[in-house]
């Protein structure tokens, strides 16, 4: 009887242990996910000029700017590529003719896109008239698929707008310290932006449709 009773207790003591380590398993506290380190490159800064385009900037010593390749992408129209953060800045070109209100409700409608996601827009004003430049800045906060975006204009001929992209799940804890740097080096390009007058014959075809009287 007692060998009985002595199982039954070493059973129990057993099944005591076994159950205080499941709830310890149960009650473990989950690690916050990591993110990895980066390694930022030191400022510097290249004048981009090209005879071509009616608009000249600085730009990053490490991004590249390349040719947009869409198929309505139109004559004036780069990306200025960061290959290290696997971002982009998407710069489209419009030749301005009697039509910049057209242009800035365009410029709210794709930035008022993102609302959706973000958790609000701060709106900053550039006025910068030595060199002819005003525009708007939209720094979109929150998990937003385009985190920052602008637009620059003479207001008689010439109008851009810029928008960045990131090839990556938005998600702001992650790309905050990268949104940072890049928002530096577009800063950068507009406080270095200016006009340049190029040929008539050399506007956007779409240009030369209106001031024909075509649609």
């Amino acid at each position: 009887m007692k060998n009985k009773l002595f199982i039954v207790y070493c059973l129990l003591f057993i099944g005591c242990l076994l159950h205080s380590s499941c709830s310890d398993d149960d009650n473990i506290t989950p690690k916050p996910r990591a993110y990895l380190r980066l390694t930022f490159p030191e400022k510097k800064y290249v004048k981009y000029d090209s005879v071509n385009y009616p608009f000249t900037f600085e730009i990053p010593a490490y991004s590249k700017v390349g040719n947009q390749k869409d198929f309505n992408t139109e004559t004036f129209w780069l990306n200025l590529n960061f290959p290290s953060f696997n971002g982009t800045v998407h710069l489209t070109y419009k030749a301005v003719n009697n039509n910049i209100n057209e242009y800035l409700q365009e410029s709210y409608m794709y930035a008022s896109k993102h609302q959706v996601k973000s958790s609000g827009i701060e709106e900053l004003p550039i006025s910068k008239p030595s060199k002819k430049v005003y525009g708007l800045v939209y720094d979109i906060e929150g998990n937003a698929a385009s985190s920052f975006q602008f637009f620059l204009t003479d207001s008689t001929k010439h109008f851009i707008r810029g928008a960045l992209y990131f090839n990556a799940v938005p998600n702001t804890d992650s790309i905050a310290p990268v949104l940072d740097f890049v928002k530096q080096d577009i800063y950068h390009l507009i406080e270095t932006f200016e006009w340049k007058d190029v040929p008539s014959n050399r506007l956007p075809d779409a240009v030369h449709k209106k001031q024909g009287g075509s649609k």
